[in-house]
């Protein structure tokens, strides 16, 4: 059997709430359709997390570190997919998510031009309450009904993140589920001065809709304690890079540059001493400049959590 091209792992949420393990099940079911070029890797100690890998053979790793309130670390979710095979690609993505066939393609297209690059996109948004058939013409059928029902989503949101082997050996102790390192990401790729590159325009990426039961009290991850300890290990504020800051774009599968309209120069030129000249007390003048009232509240932030701690 040959390598598998993809190692694509995920951490789910427990299979208890049963919209969630409708979800979770479609995204296992799907990504298994996508062929023995992808091994899937299901990482978490969640309850049913064991035995729907099981019932469809899927490979499961327990043992994830976590954190004290034990929400398990990106750090370690990622570590742990590494160690399986020596895939050379590695794709985590939300446990809520369904790629096309497509995807495989383009991937193969970048692995032949680039060394080093980071691949995000924008999701499509649908709603899915019962189980999809992943039988024989699924691909058709799935992109058929994002065209009739499916939302695109914002550029805020990053789900899904392809890199080649040599890429992010080095994460912080991020918690997972939470908003922050899905922006780090992005900035650390561009820190690097790795391509950072959008499939949206040529792959449809889909997103199964869902609440936030499963979350402290019902709200959303990014009010949540969690993700403002994601956004302070990852650098503050300055580091929160999202989809308008990738570099290149996948059209009719060929790699080009981004376009640089207006508010791309200006956002360039704002980020040019964080990512450019490395400095981070540069990049944090540049972030008060550009964004006053951000700065203002990151700063009294770190006031009161050092007045507090005395």
């Amino acid at each position: 059997m040959p390598m598998p091209l993809l190692t694509l792992f995920t951490a789910p949420k427990p299979f208890l709430d049963p919209h969630v393990t409708v979800i979770q099940q479609n995204m296992l079911c799907n990504w298994l359709a996508l062929g023995d070029r992808v091994e899937v890797v299901v990482i978490g100690d969640e309850p049913g997390i064991a035995e729907h890998c099981q019932a469809l053979g899927v490979k499961h790793l327990p043992g994830v570190r976590c954190n004290d309130n034990g929400t398990p670390l990106i750090s370690s979710i990622f570590a742990l997919a590494r160690e399986v095979n020596e895939s050379p690609f590695l794709a985590y993505a939300n446990a809520d998510i369904l790629f096309l066939l497509e995807m495989l393609t383009v991937l193969k297209t970048m692995a032949e031009k680039k060394e080093r690059f980071l691949v995000v996109g924008q999701r499509w948004d649908l709603d899915i309450t019962e189980p999809f058939d992943f039988s024989e013409g699924w691909d058709i059928k799935l992109r058929n009904l994002v065209q009739r029902e499916g939302v695109l989503h914002g550029q805020t949101g990053s789900d899904y993140f392809i890199y080649p082997r040599a890429c992010f050996r080095e994460i912080p102790d991020f918690a997972v589920g939470r908003a922050g390192w899905d922006n780090w990401m992005i900035f650390k790729a561009r820190l690097e001065h790795w391509p950072v590159i959008d499939i949206s325009p040529s792959v449809m990426v889909v997103h199964q809709n869902h609440d936030y039961r499963h979350l402290p009290g019902g709200v959303r991850h990014y009010r949540l304690p969690e993700t403002d300890k994601n956004v302070q290990i990852g650098g503050g504020r300055r580091t929160i890079f999202t989809l308008e800051d990738v570099t290149h774009i996948v059209e009719d599968d060929v790699i080009k540059r981004k376009p640089l309209d207006w508010a791309s120069f200006w956002r360039e030129v704002e980020i040019f001493p964080l990512t450019g000249l490395r400095s981070r007390r540069l990049g944090w003048l540049s972030f008060a400049l550009f964004h006053p009232v951000k700065a203002y509240q990151e700063v009294r932030g770190w006031l009161g959590s050092k007045f507090s701690s005395r």
